[in-house]
């Protein structure tokens, strides 16, 4: 349920997942400020901060997509935070990822981290944790490709993967109402073990491999093959991996 038209701004914009949102809110008659360090109109640096009072002028809905993986995504959050103080945002919307309270990797414990920035913000707010993109498990996949004769998968472990589109759709919903605290988590429809991704890659690729599943060590593979990943009980995603791959097959 909406609550009427909204200014909402969108960090990320031309990301994987900012590209669908920013789309989706614009047909469904939202204003729509596409932030990223490439933009015309709102040229800003999330890291130092440059360029946030002019872009949150007006805005009722802040949607932080915007991450990297390498760092810096915790000052980014405290700059974004403290300007949309500044600037009266209602709402901040923030999309994470299943498991960053359960799996010890370094970028997972930066988004729980960014959680409580939003948490503790003082800003209305709600937190959408979603499991991995079909686009990531297939940047995976390809990667693991290119060693020749063989494609080594981690052994045991099994993944969630959900269309983007689909977490697109939901983040609209929630941008466009009130705030919610922790939504409940969107996972895929289907929980497959890597070796099964792997072989519908390679199928769908027209590549030839041995898969091979591969037993590795340390806590963040005991935390993934213990699923701290995955939400089961949360598969509302409806298109699978198979039908991701059919309509839009990897290059070989």
């Amino acid at each position: 349920m909406t609550t009427g038209t909204k200014t909402i701004l969108v960090t990320g914009a031309t990301g994987t997942l900012g590209r669908p949102l920013c789309a989706r809110l614009a047909a469904d008659g939202h204003e729509v400020r596409e932030l990223s360090r490439r933009s015309r109109t709102y040229p800003v640096d999330l890291r130092r901060g440059t360029g946030l009072d002019e872009a949150l002028a007006g805005v009722h809905t802040v949607v932080h997509c915007a991450t990297a993986p390498r760092g810096g995504d915790e000052e980014a959050a405290r700059n974004l935070i403290a300007a949309a103080r500044r600037a009266g945002v209602r709402h901040l919307v923030y999309v994470s990822i299943v498991g960053v309270d359960r799996v010890p990797l370094g970028y997972y414990r930066t988004k729980l981290a960014v959680e409580r920035l939003v948490e503790g913000s003082g800003l209305g707010w709600t937190v959408l944790r979603a499991t991995q993109f079909h686009d990531l498990v297939v940047q995976v996949l390809a990667a693991a490709a290119k060693v020749p004769w063989v494609m080594p998968v981690p052994a045991g472990v099994s993944d969630q993967p959900v269309d983007v589109g689909e977490v697109a759709d939901r983040l609209a919903v929630l941008a466009a109402g009130p705030p919610a605290g922790r939504a409940p988590d969107m996972g895929g429809p289907e929980i497959r073990t890597f070796t099964e991704l792997a072989r519908a890659y390679l199928a769908a690729s027209g590549r030839r491999r041995k898969v091979l599943a591969v037993p590795l060590a340390g806590r963040v593979y005991r935390a993934f093959r213990a699923g701290g990943h995955l939400t089961p009980t949360h598969a509302t995603g409806a298109r699978t991996f198979a039908q991701y791959l059919r309509e839009r097959p990897p290059a070989p």
